[in-house]
Parts: structure tokens; sequence; C-alpha cells
């Protein structure tokens, strides 16, 4: 039997930069925070980025988590 555990996590923050003049389709950056604890809970996350978010000049438009496993024999 396999299992799955997580060995990395990232948390991304896209921030609204506006619209193109050209073609009217919104812009978006993206900040990156590596080293995030695995174990951290999705309302832990939610207030860091929130907080963050505070900080910047744009406005944050989405909050992402992203995990990374190891598969291994069990």
């Amino acid at each position: 039997m396999a299992v799955s555990q997580i060995v990395t996590t990232r948390l991304t923050l896209t921030l609204d930069d506006g619209n193109d003049i050209l073609t009217g389709k919104i812009i978006y950056k993206t900040k990156s925070f590596n080293n995030v604890k695995p174990a951290a809970t999705a309302d832990q996350l939610y207030a860091i980025a929130t907080a963050f978010a505070g900080l910047q000049e744009r406005p944050l438009y989405n909050i992402e988590r992203n995990d990374s496993s190891e598969i291994s024999q069990a």
C-alpha cells in the first residue's frame, strides 16, 4: 500500500493589477511564499494571506495553497 506525505507547502496570493489598456482584460500579479508549515490550517493561511494583502498596493483577488507530496511504499 502506498502512503502520501506532504513535504512542502506554498502560499500564493493573486493580486488585481488593473486592466490592460489595449484589450481591457484584467492583469494579475502573484506573490508566493515558500516554506509554509504543512500542518497550517486553511483558517491560519487565510488570516496570514489577508494580513499580507493589507500591506500590498493592489487588491487581493485569490488565495491558493499548493502542497507537494512524496509517495512511498508503506
